[in-house]
């Protein structure tokens, strides 16, 4: 199986995140990439597609919200980040399969997903949705990922992988 795992990150949360979910898909080629290195067209082969990115201001990321996390103390400013990249995306020549995932802080507990969105944009796009978009939470804007959430990544990545067909 070739799986493709895109994420966007500002404080490092999402990609410790994508890095678990991408360590239980395993499989034998599992590529991990930060959305603006990410290319604007899927391989032929790509088996699985999963998007992560963090929830702001109730949906992704934009060029506005990835400031304001500059101006909260946010060092790592992507380019872009996983909006972008799907506005971006040859749509695929077959239904490959798609999860979506994000990231929002405990507490407050805001409404809106990241994922809901980028799932709605990447089935609209001829993806076919693989799994329901998850939410991992983190503690405040800067993290750490809350407990036990790294561990149910992986066995996330792991459950996904498991509902595709072999071979």
């Amino acid at each position: 199986m070739h799986a493709v795992v895109i994420f966007e990150s500002i404080w490092g949360n999402t990609e410790q995140l994508a890095r678990e979910v991408a360590a239980g898909i395993g499989g034998e080629r599992t590529d991990v990439i930060d959305a603006a290195s990410a290319p604007a067209a899927l391989d032929d082969d790509v088996d699985l597609l999963v998007v992560g990115g963090p929830t702001h201001a109730f949906t992704m990321s934009t060029a506005s919200t990835r400031e304001s996390a500059r101006q909260q103390g946010a060092v790592h400013i992507p380019a872009w980040g996983i909006r972008e990249w799907i506005e971006s995306l040859a749509s695929p020549a077959r239904a490959v399969p798609v999860a979506t995932f994000d990231t929002r802080v405990v507490s407050p507990r805001l409404p809106g997903s990241a994922a809901k969105k980028a799932m709605k944009r990447l089935v609209a796009a001829g993806f076919r949705a693989a799994a329901k978009p998850e939410t991992f939470d983190v503690h405040g804007y800067s993290g750490p990922v809350a407990d036990g959430e790294l561990d149910r990544a992986r066995k996330w990545g792991t459950e996904i992988a498991g509902r595709l067909p072999l071979g």
